[in-house]
């Protein structure tokens, strides 16, 4: 029976030490929001198509907008939501603006979930 009893006051002081840890490594509030909101962005299947086309080389609106099938002012405006997001940036080659992946960050984010979806 003591066995018992001890056992179970060590599982309470793990769990307690657990939750200590839990509370001491939990980001603000604000940090957490803003990655919520960056998670929002990868929730529209348009995003994500044009973070892949993206993966390849980087691309004007007109090629995004002829690979996808979508028209070119639908493009624009996600690719302005994936600026905002710093997912992307841009720049002007020419009369050309050229949009490519922000940094290796979302190659890894996408590269992630793939992986998590596939298991």
């Amino acid at each position: 029976m003591s066995e018992n009893l001890e056992h179970t006051e060590q599982d309470s002081i793990s769990r307690e030490e657990a939750l200590k840890k839990a509370e001491n490594d939990m980001p603000d509030d604000e940090i957490l929001y803003d990655l919520a909101d960056l998670f929002k962005i990868f929730a529209d299947s348009t995003r994500i198509k044009i973070l892949y086309a993206l993966l390849e080389s980087e691309m004007c609106v007109c090629d995004i907008a002829q690979l996808l099938g979508m028209n070119q002012s639908a493009i624009s405006h996600q690719l302005r939501v994936l600026k905002q997001s710093k997912l992307v940036k841009y720049r002007r080659d020419g009369k050309a603006i050229l949009y490519s992946l922000a940094d290796g960050h979302v190659r890894t984010i996408l590269d992630q979930g793939m992986e998590h979806v596939g298991e």
